[in-house]
């Protein structure tokens, strides 16, 4: 299934294709400030359908997460970085997703804070 979302302005779209079989809510001082709802993906799986100077990149702690954000207005639709093997993902915020439904996506929580 091929999901389309962005950021509250618009000027960071994109889609993604799989199935939302679960979300994770984290818990570190970034995650918990955005209260994003994390779906990883394989970053092959996801399309930036606009220019990606639209999206800023803040990084922090050990610099391995590209936490992506609209310059306009400030949503964080994606996270970009790698699993433990080494291969790129995508961690999409679901809230940013057109169309979904978020009391049927399961939560899992992680302890990003003690990490």
């Amino acid at each position: 299934m091929k999901h389309r979302g962005s950021c509250h302005c618009g000027q960071v779209a994109f889609e993604v294709e799989g199935t939302i079989e679960r979300a994770m809510a984290c818990n570190c001082s970034m995650c918990q400030r955005k209260g994003s709802l994390l779906w990883f993906v394989p970053r092959e799986q996801f399309t930036l359908l606009t220019p990606d100077a639209n999206a800023a990149t803040y990084l922090f702690n050990k610099h391995v997460i590209r936490h992506r954000f609209c310059r306009t207005c400030g949503i964080h639709p994606y996270a970009e970085g790698q699993d433990g093997k080494g291969h790129a993902m995508a961690a999409v915020n679901v809230r940013c997703i057109e169309g979904i439904d978020l009391d049927a996506v399961p939560v899992t929580h992680f302890d990003g804070r003690s990490h």
